[in-house]
């Protein structure tokens, strides 16, 4: 099958990768917590994701970062305060100022996943957080502030479900944005401290626990969700559920869901485009590995890495499992392609979280980033091909449907060692290119600013929806310069348990103009704009056709 591939520049020519470690400098100091003690309870092990959103619309990105807390009684001493979960505000100058309180947002539960999207259409971002207990639901008020929703909205779900990936789509393209919760295990405490003592070398694992089936609400369009996880047939499907990215893979102009599960099948609903979803995993090729092995599958990213206009899949594993990238055949298949691309054969020693596709040096094609670190602060004793603070990963694509590890030689931010789990990608900075913030467990996050000279053109998108949903969760947008097209989807949740990439970025290589922007909105309906212009954020205003400058 050929491929359509972007005209690069020779290996002697790219420009060498710069990602500088500017943590200490941005500010971004919250310290995670992952709740203490010493029998390593599975929340513990997992941790949590973060957004990258902007949550006032200033047009710059800010940052909101999920923490533990305590969660049984074997911690000796007095109980820890707990930090709780933090928001910081973009100051547009390389810092960032913690505005948690006077926001409303600090929530003193156990975080695991997060999402932001326009659910009530009205002009600003919201947040869903999984956790450890009741799901929250914060409505942005529009002024800087957040007021929690869950119990009005009908989200909050039990106490004593177990939170992982979350993120919003439009199920039945009404133009109201519904909610899906994955859910991990059927966690009992009694059952883990007795098999805690059976077992020598590992804590109990996903294994140990009966799986457990995630939860979708349907929004009825005033604020209020109802649960349709049983006849939307999501709850016939249970599973150790843990990153979870939704967008149109069949290209049926419909929502699908795609979850990882680890050390199980993988599931994937398609969508009727009704509302109503079958897990075709099996069928599709994605539930297991090319030697039919059921992975410890972590996060999940959707990236057209090859440019056959596509979206494919790219999935973090556990040690000694390579991080797997699911090429879609566009019939309704995918191909396993990891090895043939080389994509993790260096990240295959460690257990990989956070995962990320995006152009790293704006050439035309999707880089991929791995998030590394063991849950287990002994491992090397057990296993000495890893350590529970290691750096991360980035592997350059060759423009070939190849990839080559440039970690070594990617700056002083990928000499950052630390157990890193949630990952996400945006232009912090404005400078034109990607930059990203890691979520570290039990310390304080990553700043990993893209400071490469030299870069290719680019052009970024913002989509506004007017008769979909605003923020156009669930569109596919083609970007073609001469005889070469991209494709992106814009997702509300994706990664490890984690939400980025709102704004669309393009690298265009050389290119010195766009011929053509199209946009299929959720639903199907088709759009030209009329944009030519690089080095760009433009922003795409359904029905208009007509697209605006915004820097």
């Amino acid at each position: 099958m050929a491929l359509c591939m972007v005209d690069v520049p020779n290996a002697a020519s790219q420009p060498s990768i710069d990602f500088a470690d500017s943590g200490l400098h941005s500010g971004l100091l919250a310290q995670h917590f992952d709740g203490g003690g010493t029998r390593n309870y599975l929340p513990q092990l997992i941790v949590a994701g973060l957004a990258i959103l902007d949550f006032d619309n200033d047009g710059w990105l800010d940052v909101y970062l999920l923490n533990g807390r305590e969660l049984f009684s074997d911690q000796k001493g007095e109980p820890i305060t707990p930090l709780g979960n933090t928001l910081y505000h973009n100051n547009r100058d390389g810092t960032f100022t913690d505005v948690t309180q006077s926001a409303g947002v600090a929530s003193y539960s156990f975080g695991l996943g997060v999402a932001a999207a326009d659910f009530d259409n009205d002009g600003d971002q919201d947040l869903a957080v999984s956790n450890f207990g009741y799901t929250q639901f914060f409505a942005n008020n529009g002024d800087g502030t957040f007021t929690s929703i869950e119990n009005e909205a009908g989200t909050a779900g039990s106490a004593n479900q177990f939170g992982a990936g979350i993120a919003f789509l439009d199920i039945d393209n009404d133009g109201f944005l519904d909610l899906f919760a994955s859910n991990y295990v059927e966690f009992s405490l009694v059952k883990y401290t007795a098999d805690l003592q059976r077992l020598s070398l590992y804590p109990p694992g996903p294994n140990d626990f009966r799986p457990t089936s995630d939860r979708l609400y349907r929004s009825l369009g005033n604020g209020k969700f109802e649960d349709v996880s049983v006849p939307s047939g999501i709850a016939g499907a249970p599973g150790p559920s843990m990153g979870v990215v939704c967008g149109d893979f069949d290209g049926d102009h419909d929502s699908d869901i795609f979850v990882c599960s680890d050390a199980s099948a993988n599931q994937f609903f398609i969508n009727n485009g009704f509302g109503k979803f079958t897990d075709v995993a099996l069928e599709a090729g994605v539930a297991y590995d090319s030697k039919g092995t059921a992975n410890g599958n972590m996060g999940v990213e959707a990236g057209d890495y090859d440019n056959d206009g596509w979206v494919d899949l790219l999935i973090t594993n556990y040690t000694g499992q390579v991080p797997m990238l699911y090429r879609n055949l566009k019939i309704g298949l995918f191909q396993d392609s990891s090895r043939v691309s080389q994509v993790g054969r260096t990240a295959l020693p460690h257990t990989n979280w956070g995962v990320g596709l995006f152009d790293v040096d704006n050439d035309g094609d999707l880089d991929a980033f791995f998030a590394n670190g063991h849950f287990l602060k002994q491992i090397q004793t057990i296993d000495d091909r890893t350590n529970y603070r290691v750096a991360n990963t980035l592997m350059r694509n060759d423009g070939r449907a190849g990839f080559r590890d440039i970690s070594s030689e990617a700056g002083a931010g990928f000499r950052i060692k630390e157990s890193s789990r949630g990952a996400a990608f945006g232009d912090m900075d404005q400078d034109g290119d990607i930059d990203c913030i890691v979520l570290n467990a039990n310390t304080v996050p990553s700043y990993l600013e893209n400071r490469t000279k030299g870069l290719g053109a680019w052009v970024d998108l913002r989509l506004i929806g007017t008769k979909v949903n605003r923020d156009a969760v669930g569109a596919v947008v083609r970007v073609t310069m001469k005889n070469t097209t991209q494709v992106a989807m814009v997702h509300a949740g994706r990664g490890y348990q984690s939400h980025y990439g709102t704004v669309l970025h393009f690298g265009l290589g050389s290119s010195k103009s766009i011929d053509r922007i199209s946009v299929d909105w959720p639903g199907g309906a088709a759009e030209v704009f009329d944009c030519h212009e690089i080095n760009r954020q433009w922003r795409l205003v359904e029905g208009t056709g007509k697209p605006a400058i915004t820097r």
